[in-house]
């Protein structure tokens, strides 16, 4: 990858490696975004008792780890591979490849115009990343309509170029949101009347539900924006328990 980050990172930060050596007691990895070394103690590979640290990495291998300290006087840094979360590693693993596409897109659009790669990434994440983490990151809020490339002043043919094809690879981005929705009634006729409850909330936009059990529902909602979401979600919420209130029933919501 281009994408290379200055200095070390810091404490708590979710980071790719790459497995550069094993010992018996502890593993050496490359941190790929700052190319600086780290080593995680064999105490910080997995819960447990490890017999073969080999069981776990191998040289080579990438895995996501959390940074525990940072030495800075030695330019060294301390990494846990068994304190990252499942959707730590998720996000981080989808954050390196949406970021590897939109390097695909400058790529293409360099060759395109016989120009280097590395210059033209350069010329464009110079001026991004001071305001993104990523240059994904950007190339999403270009398709949101939050950013024109026009801003970063390149010649406009290859601003076009960059432009199509960053719509054309990058989806809209959607927020999906939920909580838990418990409806009950004592009335002869309450499977009706829920079920209607029901129907009035999925009457919403982007709105899903599926059942849980023990009359409960999971209540989903997706938009654009966070904001928006959150608002469809407590339209659709409110529009099922007035009814089911009105029906002599109970309500109750609380968001995941």
């Amino acid at each position: 990858m281009l994408y290379k980050k200055s200095g070390l990172p810091e404490e708590s930060d979710i980071v790719m490696c790459t497995v550069t050596k094993i010992q018996y007691s502890s593993v050496f990895v490359n941190i790929d975004d700052y190319n600086k070394s780290g080593m995680i103690h064999i105490s910080e590979i997995a819960a447990g008792r490890i017999r073969n640290i080999r069981d776990y990495v191998k040289e080579g291998k990438k895995v996501v780890c959390k940074v525990l300290r940072v030495h800075e006087d030695k330019g060294h840094v301390d990494l846990s591979l068994r304190r990252v979360t499942d959707s730590q590693r998720r996000n981080k693993v989808n954050s390196i490849k949406l970021e590897q596409k939109a390097e695909s897109i400058i790529e293409y659009v360099a060759k395109q115009n016989k120009i280097d790669t590395k210059k033209l990434y350069t010329e464009i994440s110079k001026q991004l990343l001071k305001e993104y983490e990523y240059v994904h990151h950007a190339f999403e809020d270009v398709v949101a309509g939050h950013f024109d490339l026009k801003k970063l002043g390149l010649d406009k043919k290859i601003t076009d170029q960059l432009t199509e094809l960053i719509l054309q690879r990058f989806k809209p981005k959607i927020v999906d949101i939920s909580g838990v929705l418990k409806l009950s009634t004592y009335d002869g006729n309450g499977l009706q009347i829920i079920q209607n409850a029901l129907g009035e909330a999925e009457k919403n936009d982007d709105i899903s539900i599926r059942y849980l059990g023990g009359g409960k529902y999971k209540v989903m909602a997706k938009a654009k924006e966070y904001k928006e979401a959150e608002q469809k979600l407590k339209k659709a919420v409110e529009d099922a328990i007035t009814y089911i209130q009105k029906n002599n029933g109970y309500g109750e919501f609380k968001r995941k």
